[in-house]
């Protein structure tokens, strides 16, 4: 699930990230309106090495934590990726993560975005 801080961290989340480390796309003229579901801004996020070394990390780290989650008992796991207004690097990261983990394992992924209207 993507999200924007400033709406608060939504309350089924287990796992929350921050992505406001990356450089928001909502300052440049022509991606400010778009979302990350849109071609320029996924380009522009995933533009920085930082956000495919972050996505790298989170994949690896989530392929360790849900069969173990699993193993446990646990069968639903809400992965929150939170920037300032939910509009576009959560977006994008989210999308991207459900991209590299959707034909991984038999978990039923899900994808939303809560603040994208």
């Amino acid at each position: 699930m993507s999200f924007g801080f400033k709406h608060g961290i939504p309350a089924d989340a287990d796992l929350v990230f921050d992505v406001r480390f990356l450089p928001n796309p909502f300052y440049i003229d022509e991606l400010k309106y778009m979302t990350g579901n849109d071609k320029g801004v996924q380009e522009y996020v995933m533009g920085f090495p930082e956000a495919g070394q972050f996505m790298d990390k989170l994949e690896d780290m989530l392929r360790f934590l849900i069969p173990n989650y699993i193993k446990e008992g646990k069968y639903q796991l809400v992965v929150a990726i939170g920037c300032t207004g939910g509009k576009h690097r959560s977006v994008t990261l989210s999308n991207e993560l459900y991209r590299r983990m959707k034909d991984k394992g038999n978990y039923g992924l899900t994808i939303s975005h809560r603040d994208v209207k």
